[in-house]
């Protein structure tokens, strides 16, 4: 149902181990999230920004051309919701194992931690932050699964039509981000700067708790969960895997100026986002 190598935990030996049913449990779970990541992120988040900037929510001076490219995005990302709603519901008919997902996704809880820790005035922002983040991180997923035969062909097809809209919907965030960025004030640009390695890491690192959750249900017992988690997330790992997926976003970040700020610098350094030399 999905390539092992974009599956973490199937990297232990110990998971490895596992008898092949189980194992392809871990599989089917690991798309199930990824249609559930996708299907409430385009409509929680994603669309709530592209309706704003839509019906003129959003105060910055865009292009007509970028506020009507705002109509499409929104049908779009309610498509791809469609999609993988829909292909939860083939891929659980099909296999007989029902999914097993948080009713609150993990970056929504991160993203709204982080919006609580400014000023009311500036949580707006966060979440147009974050969207811009989320569109315009580079997934390995959307890049490697739709060529890959081993994979559903529904799900390839699926995901190979969701890759070629974000590659537009890409190029709309990275202008996007332009405009937000040189209309902020200089004390705006300053909070915000010192968020983003906080908002890029709410979208990419791992949600502990539901794996260890998961680990549970094939029978590890609690040392054995806690040792292939330390194994397979370690800092390195997740700091790598964070850098790879959004290098080209913070190329976008240092071209309007966030790194110039020292505090965000500092920031981006110790959570392992910035490249070697920087």
């Amino acid at each position: 149902m999905f390539p092992p190598e974009l599956v973490a935990l199937t990297r232990h030996d110990m998971v490895r181990a596992l008898p092949p049913a189980l194992f392809e449990q871990i599989l089917t779970q690991h798309l199930y999230r990824y249609l559930d990541f996708t299907t409430k992120l385009e409509l929680l988040v994603v669309n709530k920004t592209v309706l704003a900037i839509a019906n003129g929510g959003v105060d910055l001076h865009l292009p007509d051309e970028m506020v009507f490219d705002a109509y499409k995005i929104y049908c779009d990302e309610a498509y791809h919701a469609l999609f993988s709603a829909d292909l939860i519901r083939q891929v659980h008919a099909r296999t007989g194992l029902p999914p097993q997902l948080d009713e609150r996704p993990y970056f929504l809880t991160q993203l709204r931690r982080l919006q609580e820790s400014v000023e009311p005035q500036l949580r707006a922002l966060v979440e147009l932050l974050f969207v811009v983040c989320s569109e315009t991180l580079i997934s390995a997923t959307l890049a490697e699964v739709p060529d890959d035969p081993r994979v559903d062909t529904a799900v390839r097809r699926s995901i190979r039509d969701h890759a070629a809209d974000e590659r537009r919907h890409h190029a709309y965030f990275a202008a996007f981000l332009k405009f937000l960025w040189y209309e902020m004030d200089s004390g705006q640009r300053r909070a915000m700067a010192r968020l983003l390695p906080d908002l890029l890491l709410a979208f990419l690192r791992p949600d502990l708790p539901a794996i260890r959750c998961e680990l549970a249900g094939y029978g590890f017992n609690r040392d054995q969960i806690e040792q292939i988690l330390a194994e397979v997330y370690d800092d390195g790992t997740v700091n790598a895997y964070a850098r790879d997926t959004s290098r080209q976003t913070m190329r976008y970040f240092a071209a309007v100026g966030v790194l110039e700020d020292q505090a965000a610098c500092n920031r981006f350094a110790e959570l392992g986002l910035l490249e070697e030399g920087r």
